[in-house]
């Protein structure tokens, strides 16, 4: 498994990728993803296809230290999407994995990101990961922090 750019060439390949029906609510299109980067340069987003093999998988999006905003200068998971056909085989694990190995490089002490309750949440995925809560809420999300162990 590989995080590879977006471009031209993979592109709907990506876009095409969905979660399944009562996961939607949680998680937003990889095309509404690559929109809302667009229009929000102020932060700093950060995109990969995530791959096994040479197919596309899944989709992951950070805000990479942002230089302003309520995450100002960190790492926020903004976006996890593994499409249904790949789900429960290890991808998201390994793709998160591998983004907090990119974040905990770039300096990092923490990741942080969000999810919205409901019924198939992911805060079991992400407690199994290590994520704890912060006892912050953000437009209704529960704000999560995988804290990183000095070296």
């Amino acid at each position: 498994m590989h995080l590879r750019e977006i471009t031209d060439d993979n592109r709907e390949a990506v876009r095409a990728l969905r979660v399944r029906r009562n996961q939607k609510q949680f998680v937003a299109s990889v095309s509404k993803s690559l929109k809302e980067a667009a229009k929000t340069p102020e932060a700093n987003p950060w995109y990969r296809a995530v791959y096994r093999d040479e197919d596309p998988v899944g989709f992951v999006m950070l805000a990479w230290k942002p230089p302003t905003g309520p995450y100002q200068g960190r790492h926020f998971l903004w976006r996890l999407l593994v499409d249904k056909r790949y789900q429960k085989r290890g991808i998201g694990r390994e793709a998160l994995a591998q983004i907090a190995d990119l974040v905990r490089a770039d300096g990092a002490t923490e990741l942080l990101t969000s999810y919205e309750p409901g019924e198939g949440e992911p805060w079991p995925f992400y407690r199994k990961f290590g994520f704890e809560p912060t006892g912050e809420i953000d437009d209704g999300e529960i704000v999560l922090r995988l804290v990183f162990p000095a070296r």
